[in-house]
């Protein structure tokens, strides 16, 4: 060979290398950029319920799976020209969805199940193109095994640059795209972002046919088909990581508040993960991984379990996601060591995504069914605890087996003998000795004694251990609980207190409300004007504890708006509050998302309407945009009054809300009631907005002097196109 063709064909690899490279980057940055893009356009029209964005999730988890399977497939029984020709006819196919809208006369059927249509609404709007992206970085891999270019024997380094793609989509979406362009504007930019794509995929087909077929053929024999054992071993290394990242993401939640942006943090460092494991030099890897992992991963267990504390801090979070981080990278890496042969490339990625979305299933729909507290982070904490010393203990599926069929029941012995004997720690201590005894009686091997007896400790403190809550359950919002404190019961979600209700006053006739809705506070101001005494019809967005019911008068038709059936089933139970039931029994709670279900309410016409839903300190966008505000102003009587309640640590609310009022040509003003305004240790501070369409209107609740016109700041009017919530985050988030 002379040196010309040698330079030629180094020259060539190295343009495959770099195609390929390109577009898998590409494809992925798309993949990550679809999701909140389309989440995004069809939120006014579906609604902000956790259901629709467990759904959502649902759709982008099951079609990715459905990509993997047909890149498998299609690798397995095509051959590799009609390979390249059926992707290409399909992203020719997904041109005509392009750019991505809402499709044409959709609208929500309130009387039909919402997950169905949710599920049909991604469909039609991005199922084609989102199903080819999908599709991608297994099928791209395995042509570029057949490609000849640099380590074409080992290609699982494109992973790797994939998951770069992604990452780096993630942060630039609310980073950069969100602030600077309106929702049609990312739209059309996606839409060229895809045909580039065709002209990378179409430039990696023409340099496959350039290749060196006696390099670039790979056949299906030339490693034998993983066993089943090692199918599940990879689809476990893949659960951990993503299980532990919503445990992570949901700890931090409640612990520190709805931080900005606190689920990016987690899910970058997932795929920075990838990107620094997947490849054959990579410094991360090696038996100090292991040890490292192990010393985090307990760790890990003590932050989960509360052993340094109830609520962590912010330096405790830190540490936290450094431990995620860790395990994480230890369990990629693992995953990254046990990969097939190129021949087997696909199925690998297939269990890979079938373990990522069993993670994903078991904290979202399996843990809040099975559990009543936030414990799906500790179950795969344990889960990463046999992984990481089950080689040097030698834990293997038999001793799991076996230490389970004797650890289950007797932990569940040892709770049932702990509860009959009135619960405390000397009868659950005893118990639980009482049980290890047996055990080791029963057995003497370590590895099923050690599995035994983790299952021993932890059944009884889970199910005999006296709890000092109330009340306590989840939802699709997350824990709600009730608990007792200082004479007052207060209500719960995360870290947010929803409301409160003293209980010297739960069999009064007429509680009194407390909290944001003390009667000095500003919402009771307006609750006691002259004004909402004499209104004949008042709607609360947001039922809370249902505190405002006791503002109800005589003849007054009230109406409760509430996404959560939780919520509504709290408030109106009266051995939890008993606002709702002793004020207004007969008031009806709408359920499901406010703006939905006002838009189909043409007929109904409120004196006043108070939003109530901005909680957990996040910012509900659509319930902030003009056309949100056009909507509540439409629901409104002639002469009537809107009100927001705007309390949030992290983001002024106030300001969307007064570009929106004068862009309307409607008058706003607002109140913020410090602390100090009341010595009642029942009362809490409040920030609310009112709006009318003439002062005159509301001339007596104007006139106690406390309220405060809103100018707009002559910032961009928030739109269902276009909002940008990092705008709005007050000073003190950034410590200033």
């Amino acid at each position: 060979m002379s040196l010309t063709s040698a330079n030629h064909m180094t020259s060539t690899a190295r343009l495959v290398a770099v195609v390929f490279t390109l577009t898998i980057f590409l494809s992925a940055s798309l993949l990550f950029f679809v999701q909140p893009l389309f989440a995004k356009i069809v939120l006014p029209a579906i609604g902000g319920s956790p259901a629709v964005w467990t759904t959502a999730m649902l759709f982008f988890q099951t079609v990715l799976l459905g990509g993997y399977l047909y890149a498998h497939f299609s690798t397995r029984f095509l051959p590799l020209p009609a390979q390249i020709g059926v992707h290409l006819a399909i992203w020719a196919v997904a041109l005509i969805f392009l750019p991505p809208a809402l499709p044409e006369g959709w609208q929500l059927d309130a009387a039909r199940p919402i997950a169905g249509q949710t599920l049909w609404l991604f469909a039609l709007g991005v199922g084609v193109p989102f199903a080819l992206l999908s599709s991608n970085a297994p099928l791209i891999q395995s042509w570029y095994a057949r490609s000849g270019g640099p380590s074409a024997d080992d290609p699982y380094f494109l992973y790797g640059a994939s998951n770069l793609g992604s990452m780096l989509a993630l942060l630039a979406f609310p980073l950069l795209a969100e602030p600077l362009f309106g929702a049609s504007a990312i739209a059309n930019g996606f839409a060229a972002g895809f045909v580039l794509l065709g002209l990378g995929l179409a430039g990696c087909s023409v340099l496959l046919r350039g290749a060196d077929r006696q390099v670039a053929e790979v056949t299906t024999d030339d490693a034998p088909a993983p066993a089943v054992s090692t199918l599940l071993y990879w689809g476990l290394l893949a659960f951990v990581p993503s299980s532990l990242m919503l445990a992570v993401t949901a700890k931090i939640s409640v612990d520190i508040g709805a931080v900005p942006l606190v689920w990016v943090i987690p899910l970058a460092l997932y795929l920075l993960t990838f990107v620094i494991t997947f490849n054959q030099n990579s410094v991360v890897s090696g038996p100090w991984l292991t040890r490292v992992a192990q010393l985090v991963t307990v760790a890990a267990l003590c932050l989960m379990t509360g052993v340094m504390g109830a609520h962590l801090s912010v330096a405790m979070i830190v540490v936290l996601i450094a431990c995620f981080f860790v395990i994480t990278a230890w369990s990629h890496r693992t995953l990254y060591e046990a990969r097939p042969a190129a021949s087997h490339l696909t199925i690998f990625y297939v269990v890979m995504s079938l373990g990522g979305a069993a993670g994903g299933l078991f904290n979202s729909i399996v843990g809040p069914v099975l559990f009543s507290d936030n414990i799906e982070g500790i179950a795969t904490l344990l889960v990463v605890l046999l992984l990481v010393f089950g080689r040097q203990l030698g834990i293997g599926a038999d001793s799991v087996r076996r230490g389970v069929a004797l650890g289950l029941p007797l932990g569940l012995a040892a709770s049932g003998l702990a509860l009959l004997a009135g619960g405390g720690l000397l009868a659950l201590g005893g118990a639980v000795i009482g049980a290890l005894a047996l055990l080791a009686l029963a057995q003497r091997r370590v590895d099923v004694l050690l599995v035994g007896a983790s299952l021993v400790v932890a059944l009884p403190m889970w199910l005999a251990l006296p709890d000092a809550r109330v009340f306590a359950d989840r939802s699709f919002f997350g824990l709600h609980q009730v608990v007792d404190k200082g004479g007052v019961r207060l209500y719960s979600n995360g870290t947010t207190i929803h409301g409160a209700q003293r209980v010297s006053d739960l069999g009064a006739a007429r509680p009194k409300p407390i909290s944001y809705y003390h009667n000095h506070a500003p919402m009771g101001q307006v609750m006691l004007s002259d004004f909402a005494k004499s209104a004949k019809r008042v709607g609360i967005v947001g039922l809370g504890v249902g505190s405002l019911a006791c503002y109800a008068q005589e003849g007054q038709d009230w109406h409760f708006y509430e996404i959560d059936e939780m919520v509504d089933k709290v408030a109106r139970n009266p051995q939890l509050f008993s606002f709702v039931t002793a004020c207004a029994p007969q008031a009806p709670t709408h359920l499901g998302d406010a703006r939905v279900v006002l838009a189909g309410q043409q007929d109904m016409k409120y004196d006043i309407l108070l939003i109530d839903a901005y909680s957990s300190d996040a910012v509900p966008v659509h319930l902030t945009t003009l056309e949100a505000m056009e909507l509540y102003l439409d629901r409104l009587a002639p002469g009537g009054l809107l009100v927001f309640h705007i309390s949030n640590r992290y983001y002024d609310i106030g300001l969307p809300i007064g570009r929106s009022a004068e862009a309307l040509g409607v008058h706003a003003w607002r109140q913020f009631a410090a602390q100090s305004a009341s010595d009642d240790p029942g009362y809490q501070k409040s920030d609310v907005a009112i709006i009318a369409r003439d002062p005159a209107d509301i001339a007596d609740i104007l006139g106690t002097g406390r309220w405060t016109p809103i100018r707009s700041d002559g910032g961009p009017v928030w739109t269902d196109d276009k909002a940008d919530p990092l705008s709005i985050l007050k000073p003190s988030v950034f410590g200033r």
